[in-house]
């Protein structure tokens, strides 16, 4: 299959098609023998076998990697989803790195609902509090 985009008449050897979906993703390194190395970044395009995203650290192919990308949707229109994989660095280059998806599930997060309070614990329902 070819790419109509791409120029140079070469074969797309991707499986997995790829989505221009642009989110926040947050990254962390999997070895045991050096340095967890942390960072956040942006998502370029994503497919189910693999993620292209922004990065200031320079991550060497091979790298094993986990990152955490907020989900667009949310589950019954309550929670908000993160997408979470693992897998390894399979290419870097100017600020941008591709991760191979070895391993991914969807982990919630519980939108914050509570009621807000006042310095005393009162519920405020929204309501502005005067102090006199």
């Amino acid at each position: 299959m070819t790419d109509p985009s791409r120029t140079d008449n070469t074969v797309e050897r991707r499986r997995s098609s790829r989505f221009p979906i642009e989110r926040e993703v947050r990254y962390k390194t999997l070895s045991q023998r050096s340095e967890i190395l942390t960072g956040i970044g942006r998502t370029l395009n994503i497919s189910s076998s693999g993620v292209l995203f922004t990065t200031d650290h320079e991550l060497p192919i091979g790298t094993r990697l986990e990152v955490s990308i907020s989900w667009p949707a949310q589950l019954n229109e309550r929670c908000l989803l993160n997408l979470v994989a693992r897998g390894r660095i399979t290419r870097q280059e100017s600020g941008h790195s591709a991760l191979q998806i070895q391993q991914y599930e969807f982990r919630t997060q519980s939108i914050n609902t509570a009621v807000p309070k006042d310095i005393f614990g009162k519920e405020r329902a929204g309501q502005p509090v005067i102090m006199t």
